[in-house]
């Protein structure tokens, strides 16, 4: 199928992107590889196609103040070889699972947050690491927590005459442990189920915090803390409870409610282990685990 007609525009400001927002009828446009396929499959119809890309200060992307800074413009290609994307191990688990590399060389991290898939690789790890969203619009500028910003399956906090500005994620502390895994039919495929983890220990080697993100399981990333549970005990019995709690989509012809629930109690016991692992070496070692 073909995509209906519609208005293409390039603004050069920020200012003017929000002018042609006004009315609710546009969408932004920044790497396009969701956008695109859904205007081809005509599930989408906007009047105006809002290219963001000469807008120099969405282009922005480095680590600063303990914070990895990622505009809406920057391709996700960029940051999986860039130095800087060291300061936040988790993003480089994540980044080769996204699609494939020449889906990354277009695709934007800010437009996989924005589109909200809830399969998506990016937007648990937003969740996980409790990233700031930026977003600006006729309210003006605001950050919204990740753990706020999903309101569900393709649905954001965002307004329809609002831009994802950017998104800053905390950088790693000497002490914090990441995992990463999901299970797909095919490299690339969506996600049958994952999970992203973060482990923080203390100078004791006591667990301090754990958090644990689910994808591909529910209408939105799931997020819960499970400090209590985490620590040299197996957690095959409690990922399983866990997951009979939080696993709630639909089964299809990949595969059922039950199936993906214990993907997710496999996947959610090896990545919190791992975490604690890599967490105590770096508390060791007194840098981030890379």
């Amino acid at each position: 199928m073909k995509a209906p007609p519609f208005a293409y525009v390039r603004p050069a400001t920020l200012d003017d992107v929000l002018a042609e927002l006004a009315g609710g009828d546009a969408k932004v446009l920044a790497g396009g590889q969701s956008l695109v396929p859904v205007l081809a499959m005509r599930l989408g119809r906007p009047a105006t196609l809002v290219d963001i890309n000469s807008v120099a200060e969405l282009h922005g992307f480095d680590a600063v103040a303990g914070e990895l800074r990622i505009g809406a413009a920057v391709a996700q290609r960029t940051v999986e070889r860039a130095a800087q994307t060291r300061a936040v191990p988790l993003i480089g688990m994540a980044l080769p699972f996204v699609g494939h590399r020449e889906l990354r060389s277009r695709g934007t991290v800010v437009g996989s947050l924005a589109h909200a898939d809830p399969a998506a690789e990016l937007p648990a790890v937003a969740s996980c690491l409790d990233a700031a969203v930026e977003v600006t619009g006729p309210a003006g500028r605001r950050r919204i927590p990740a753990g706020e910003f999903f309101a569900g399956a393709m649905t954001t906090a965002a307004g329809p005459e609002d831009v994802v500005v950017a998104v800053e994620f905390p950088a790693a502390r000497p002490g914090e442990g990441y995992g990463f895994a999901e299970i797909a039919r095919r490299h690339g495929d969506f996600a049958l189920a994952g999970v992203a983890t973060m482990v923080r220990v203390d100078h004791g080697g006591t667990v301090a915090q754990a958090r644990l993100t689910g994808f591909g399981i529910s209408d939105r990333p799931v997020t819960r803390d499970v400090t209590h549970l985490v620590g040299d005990q197996d957690l095959r019995e409690p990922m399983a409870e866990l997951a009979a709690e939080i696993v709630d989509t639909a089964g299809d012809g990949h595969g059922s409610t039950g199936y993906r629930r214990r993907l997710f109690a496999v996947l959610a016991a090896r990545e919190l282990a791992k975490a604690l692992t890599r967490g105590r070496e770096s508390r060791d070692a007194n840098v981030p685990a890379v």
